[in-house]
């Protein structure tokens, strides 16, 4: 059981919480390059409790300021984009991506006293297909050169999905292995790459989770967070090592449907404390993605990024199906299962009324890994993995395995020479 002042710690996100300064600390997703065209409206967004506004300016360059105008009060979503900035429509006052007012037009000269004006922005950056921004107080951190953020446009993929939860219990459920044997199985033999399903090498994962529900897990702490290892017994002479990454401070790095080829991620950027986006990135470092035929596989979506099958609905989960086809009978999509189980703990999981187990320890070890970063914070340091010196910014030891091996291999060892050949 967790105590009631460790969990708040960890789920509170409003400005000015232990938490939400934590996560203000890094680069978060702020949107889909994609919802945000050049010439496209300012898009209100919501972070971290935090109401904003999101706009290309006449040169494509995305910013990020407070949604409410520093005059009095205007919804700056609905403004203008000219002259080099955002114009509210209330009064006409122009905003640059820097918060710098840069025209009064109501006011004789344009404003004498418009350069007093300091309207709240935060820098942006964008890379793989999504803008990101930096909320935190003084120089921003650099942006972490992930391999899915500086590979080729078409080697990367990234989708996002609205989930009506906290944004922990998400994320500490990307780093719970023993969830794939039963929540993600297959009853009917089946088990492919599409749909968000992972796969190994050799055959689909969903088929091997169901073989060894009890499997080996060992975590092993690193510079970014945590790797986790789950060994899992398939035959006498078989194994399946699946190797999966914690990454600080609300994102993790698992094997996808581009096999050894890749990974994806998921990055839990919360609305607010009950609410976040899940952003999907898929990579693959050897080969373009055919990112039309990802898209389709994601058809359980409505235009606004949310999932058809959702809390509404029951999730559509048919009881039929759970006798013969899927163990959740909520369909093969593992966004929806997911969802169901996350969602299902409610607004906020109440962690003082938890049971973990031996198994959760990779859940044990990235809460006080979080809960560490967070007294950091406190005492005025920067949090681990927050990047600033570029002779640092690379990551090799960030690894993701799915693959059979034969019963004589060292599953450490074969880790080890997998991360020299892709990084040595």
């Amino acid at each position: 059981m967790m105590p009631k002042e460790e969990s708040e710690l960890l789920t509170q996100t409003d400005p000015g919480t232990p938490g939400g300064d934590l996560l203000r600390r890094y680069w978060q997703p702020a949107a889909l390059a994609e919802e945000l065209p050049l010439h496209g409206a300012p898009l209100p967004v919501k972070l971290l409790g935090e109401e904003l506004v999101l706009f290309r300016d006449d040169s494509g360059r995305p910013g990020l300021l407070g949604l409410h105008c520093s005059h009095r009060g205007a919804d700056l979503s609905y403004g203008r984009l000219e002259d080099g900035g955002l114009r509210c429509i209330y009064h006409g006052w122009l905003y640059d991506i820097h918060g710098r007012c840069l025209d009064q037009p109501g006011e004789p000269g344009g404003g004498q006293h418009k350069d007093q004006i300091r309207h709240p922005a935060y820098p942006c950056r964008e890379a793989a297909g999504v803008i990101f921004v930096y909320l935190g107080p003084g120089e921003p951190p650099l942006l972490p050169d992930y391999e899915f953020l500086t590979a080729p446009e078409d080697h990367v993929f990234a989708i996002k999905h609205y989930h009506d939860c906290n944004y922990l219990q998400s994320n500490e459920g990307n780093i719970d292995p023993v969830h794939l044997s039963y929540l993600h199985r297959r009853l009917d033999g089946g088990g492919g790459r599409g749909n968000g399903d992972e796969a190994p090498a050799e055959s689909g994962s969903t088929q091997l989770v169901g073989r060894d529900v009890a499997p080996t897990t060992e975590v092993e702490i690193t510079d970014f967070g945590a790797r986790i290892y789950t060994v899992r017994k398939i035959l006498p002479d078989k194994y399946y090592l699946r190797v999966s990454n914690f990454i600080l401070p609300n994102l993790s790095a698992f094997p996808a449907q581009t096999g050894s080829q890749g990974y994806s991620v998921n990055w839990h950027v919360p609305i607010d404390d009950t609410h976040h986006w899940k952003y999907v990135f898929i990579f693959n470092r050897e080969a373009p993605l055919d990112k039309e035929a990802v898209r389709r596989a994601r058809v359980d979506m409505t235009p606004d990024y949310k999932m058809v099958r959702n809390k509404s609905n029951r999730y559509l989960q048919d009881r039929a199906e759970m006798k013969s086809t899927t163990f959740s009978g909520i369909g093969f999509n593992f966004q929806a299962q997911d969802a169901c189980a996350t969602e299902g703990a409610g607004p906020v999981e109440n962690r003082t009324q938890e049971h973990l187990v031996s198994s959760d320890k990779a859940i044990i070890a990235s809460r006080k890994l979080m809960l560490k970063a967070i007294q950091d914070v406190r005492e005025g340091n920067d949090p681990p993995h927050v990047i600033r010196d570029a002779r640092r910014n690379s990551f090799p030891g960030l690894l993701v395995i799915s693959e059979l091996l034969p019963a004589r291999v060292d599953w450490k060892e074969y880790t080890r020479k997998v991360e020299g050949r892709l990084h040595g």
